[in-house]
Order: structure tokens, then C-alpha cells, then sequence
């Protein structure tokens, strides 16, 4: 089961999230995100557990209670929701149709 974790401390590692777990059951794989430019945690995490009884058991244990010096909130992860306003049209996405108005790039001047 995947795992939701939020309101981490800039200071969880990857490790400490995984033995926060652990005491639960086996831990798969445990993950606090980072921005890719700085590099700091966003303050969340992800950890997989493959017994789903000891996954749900670990939520009801950990949800609120403070890890690294904040009150954590743990439940199942959801899929991620689909961004339609990534698949173009709208505002400056998709393709770029002129409607006959002329091309910037052929120097006419109908602009």
C-alpha cells in the first residue's frame, strides 16, 4: 500500500520516515520530496509497505502524532489528479493556429 505522509519537518530524511514506519511493519520504500531547485523538503513523503493490514495499521497509529517535532498526517495515497490544462488549448498551450492573420515570422505586417 502506498502512503501518504504530510506536515513533515524540513529536517525528515528519507531514513527517519522509513523507521518511523518500520515499527509497523516492513517498509519497502520511504521518500520525502524535495524541490529540485533547492533541493529542501516540500514537507511530504511517500512510503510503501506490501502488507496492507500492517499499512493500515501504521496510518491509525501515526496520523497526528508528532514526528520530528510536528503533528504528521498519514492516510492511503490517492492517484494523482489529471491536469486537462496540460493537454493544450486554453490559455497558451496546444497549437498556436493563427487563423489566417498573418505569421510574425514571414514579416507580414496584417499584426
Amino acid at each position: 500500500m502506498d502512503i501518504y505522509v504530510g506536515n513533515l519537518a524540513y529536517a525528515t530524511t528519507d531514513e527517519g520516515l522509513k523507521a518511523a514506519f518500520a515499527a509497523y511493519g516492513e517498509v519497502t520504500s520511504a521518500r520525502v520530496v524535495s524541490d529540485r531547485m533547492t533541493g529542501r523538503s516540500k514537507g511530504f513523503g511517500f512510503v510503501e509497505m506490501p502488507d496492507r493490514e500492517q499499512a493500515q495499521a501504521a496510518i491509525d497509529a501515526l496520523n497526528g502524532q508528532l514526528l520530528d517535532g510536528r503533528p504528521v498526517r498519514v492516510n492511503e495515497s490517492q492517484p494523482k489528479p489529471r491536469d486537462d490544462r496540460r493537454r493544450g488549448g486554453g490559455f497558451g498551450g496546444g497549437r498556436r493556429d493563427r487563423g489566417g492573420r498573418g505569421d510574425r515570422d514571414r514579416g507580414d505586417t496584417r499584426w
